[in-house]
């Protein structure tokens, strides 16, 4: 992987050994990324994607279409996550953004999901984005919820019991955003 680099010096890599490096992803990289998707999928307990999904179907939602953009997060060579960004809707919503982010469980509690955030962030207003919308994010992911409001996101609204938790049954999905 020859990624961009982002020191700890700006504190998106602080904790990881030589910083934490960004690239655009391509379908030749799906292989790196299914196996910590999948996992997360699978356990559905933090997205509302089917969690018996190939990995074809995996790899065309996770790539999406023009002008959807993939990245990989790197450190020492070794993937730690990718996120996706593009228009949260066509036509009059789409210079609104949305964005998901998965981290390798290993890379976990590493500042590597608040760096996908921001570089996600600087990403979105350089594509022209106005905002960055979060449709679905389950109330239950306690981790994401508080990252996202700690970088700005409100919670502009709530499904109730709009998840269904696997453990915790139906929780509620807050829909939040971020003005660019």
């Amino acid at each position: 992987m020859t990624p961009t680099r982002s020191s700890a010096a700006d504190g998106s890599g602080a904790g990881l050994a030589g910083g934490l490096g960004f690239r655009p992803a391509t379908g030749a990289d799906w292989p790196l990324i299914w196996p910590f998707w999948h996992r997360i999928v699978a356990a559905a307990d933090t997205y509302c994607y089917d969690p018996a999904m190939s990995s074809d179907d995996g790899r065309q939602l996770w790539f999406g279409t023009p002008p959807d953009q993939v990245w990989l997060v790197a450190a020492d060579q070794t993937v730690l996550g990718s996120y996706r960004l593009g228009p949260n809707k066509a036509g009059p919503g789409a210079h609104i953004g949305s964005a998901s982010y998965m981290v390798e469980d290993a890379a976990r509690g590493r500042g590597v999901g608040r760096a996908m955030v921001l570089h996600s962030l600087d990403q979105a207003r350089a594509a022209g984005f106005r905002g960055i919308q979060f449709n679905a994010v389950a109330a239950s992911n306690e981790s994401a919820v508080r990252l996202y409001r700690d970088l700005g996101f409100t919670v502009i609204g709530t499904v109730p019991g709009g998840f269904a938790h696997p453990r915790l049954g139906f929780v509620d999905l807050l829909i939040m955003f971020h003005e660019l």
